[in-house]
């Protein structure tokens, strides 16, 4: 009997969609220097309800709290959530890094725009 490796089970709550968009992002933590600098120009790699992966030119730290706008297509929309970095990625000899960050407390307005947007574009 072959056990799995737990590395390899699924351990998303929310169904993710692979979605590249623009997503500009507000450094909140109060011990990061300096916090208030506005990160444009990155790019989603997919999208849920919980949280998604971007692809920034800036290193974030793991336990960075964001303000997060994110582009949404269908429907046109801007949203606006707080995230945190959970994980980070080195790309590219530094010079690039992806970053898982989860949503922060989002509203359930924000949720439901979200859900609606990974459904319509998951058909």
């Amino acid at each position: 009997m072959s056990e799995k490796n737990p590395a390899e089970t699924e351990k998303r709550e929310a169904k993710r969609i692979r979605e590249e968009t623009k997503v500009t992002i507000t450094l909140l933590s109060k011990d990061l220097v300096p916090p208030g600098k506005t990160f444009s120009y990155n790019l989603t790699k997919n999208i849920s309800s919980k949280g998604l992966k971007i692809r920034a030119n800036t290193f974030l730290p793991v336990g960075a709290v964001l303000k997060i706008e994110l582009s949404l297509m269908k429907p046109a929309r801007l949203i606006s959530v707080l995230g945190k970095v959970r994980w980070v990625k080195t790309l590219y000899a530094g010079e690039s890094f992806e970053m898982g960050i989860e949503f922060v407390e989002p509203s359930s307005e924000d949720t439901r725009i979200l859900t609606r947007h990974i459904e319509s574009l998951a058909e």
